[in-house]
C-alpha cells in the first residue's frame, strides 16, 4: 500500500507521520507555507515520545502525484474543502482508487461515492495539532487515537482490514467496523460545539444538551442510527492522551482554523448537518442555527475565542428555544 495524505494537517500528518515511521510509503498533500514548510525543512512531528523532523514526499496538489495502483487515499482536509478536492483528485487516479473519508462530519463520503467507487468511513479521534507551518503535534502516545474504517455505507473488505492493520501497526486503535458510520453520526453529536469553542474559546454543557437534542431528534425521524454513548465512551477510552513538552493543547479543528486565520470553518458539515436534516423532516433546530451563524461570523472575525462570551451565546439559544 502507498498512502496518500491528502490534508496533512494535524491529523493527516499525524497519521502520515506515524505510518511512515512504520516503515510504510506515505505521500503527503498540504498547501501554502505548510507545503513549503514540509518540501524545504521537513515534517516536525511532536508526541509525548517524539520530536522528530521527517522527510516524508510532499506534493502541494494532486496534479503533481504520479498514480499507482497501490494507493489508498486519505481525505483529511475539512469538509468545505472536500468537494474541490476530489474534483482535482479524480483528474489523477482511477475511480476504483480506495478513499478513505478521514473527516468529521457525515456528507463527505456521499460527495466522494459520487466520484470514486470503493468509499471508506473513518471515526476519528486523534489529539492533535498544526497551527505552525510544517508543525504537527499529537497529543497521545502507546495508543495515539483510535481511526476505525468500513466501506462506505456499509461492509467490509480486504482493503479495510489492510488500512486498519497497518494504523495498528503504526500505534493506533483500529477496528474494521462494517458499520462504522454508526460512529461517525455518534462523533458529530460531540462536533456540534466546536464553533461554540471556537467563538467562544470554552464549552457550554447546556448548549451541548441542546444541540445533541435536535440532532437526536432529526436522526430519529430520519430513521438514521447512532451509536450510543456508552459506546464512544468505551472507544475514547482506549486513547492514552498525555501532555507534550513545550506545547499547550488549544482545542478542536474549530478553533484551530480560526487561530491559523483560514477564514473559514467546517461549521455547515457539523451544525449545519443538522440544521439540513432539521428542514427535510420538519425538526425545529434553532441552537444548530445559531451556533452554525456564529460559526460563520467568528471565521469572518479572526477572533478565535473572543467572537462573544459564553453567556451571550447561551442567551441567544434561550431566546430562540
Amino acid at each position: 500500500m502507498r498512502f496518500i495524505i491528502y490534508g496533512a494537517g494535524g491529523i493527516g500528518a499525524s497519521i502520515g507521520a506515524r505510518l511512515h515511521l512504520d516503515g510504510q510509503d506515505v505521500v503527503l498533500i498540504a498547501r501554502g507555507e505548510h507545503f513549503n514548510s514540509l518540501r524545504s525543512k521537513g515534517l516536525r512531528f511532536v508526541s509525548p515520545r517524539h520530536d522528530k523532523v521527517l522527510h516524508i514526499p510532499s506534493i502541494c496538489h494532486p496534479s503533481d502525484l504520479e498514480s499507482d495502483a497501490r494507493d489508498i487515499v486519505f481525505l483529511c482536509m475539512k469538509g468545505q474543502h472536500t468537494d474541490e478536492a476530489l474534483v482535482d483528485l479524480q483528474k489523477v487516479v482511477p475511480d476504483t482508487t480506495p478513499i478513505v473519508c478521514c473527516q468529521n462530519g457525515v456528507a463527505n463520503e456521499r460527495a466522494a461515492l459520487r466520484r470514486f467507487e470503493n468509499v471508506y468511513a473513518m471515526c476519528v479521534l486523534v489529539p492533535a495539532e498544526h497551527l505552525e507551518p510544517g508543525v504537527a503535534i499529537n497529543f497521545a502516545e502507546e495508543t495515539a487515537g483510535a481511526l476505525d474504517v468500513g466501506r462506505y455505507p456499509v461492509g467490509l473488505d480486504l482493503t479495510a482490514e489492510d488500512i486498519a492493520a497497518a494504523l495498528r501497526n503504526a500505534g493506533f486503535s483500529s477496528v474494521a467496523d462494517s458499520s462504522v458510520m454508526r460512529h461517525k453520526y455518534a462523533k458529530l453529536l460531540g462536533n456540534l460545539s466546536n464553533a461554540v469553542q471556537a467563538a467562544c474559546g470554552t464549552g457550554s454543557r447546556n448548549i451541548a444538551s441542546i444541540l445533541r437534542s435536535e440532532a437526536l431528534a432529526c436522526y430519529a425521524a430520519a430513521g438514521i442510527e447512532c451509536a450510543s454513548a456508552a459506546e464512544s465512551r468505551e472507544r475514547r477510552s482506549e486513547i492514552n492522551g498525555a501532555p507534550v513538552e513545550g506545547f499547550a493543547r488549544h482545542g478542536g479543528s474549530s478553533l484551530q482554523s480560526i487561530m491559523r486565520n483560514t477564514g473559514n470553518i467546517e461549521v455547515d458539515f457539523l451544525n449545519g448537518e443538522i440544521v439540513q436534516l432539521g428542514r427535510l423532516y420538519g425538526i425545529p433546530t434553532p441552537a444548530n442555527r445559531i451556533v452554525q451563524s456564529i460559526g460563520h461570523q467568528v471565521a469572518l472575525s479572526g477572533r478565535a475565542g473572543k467572537h462573544c462570551t459564553i453567556e451571550e451565546l447561551e442567551e441567544m439559544v434561550a431566546r430562540e428555544c
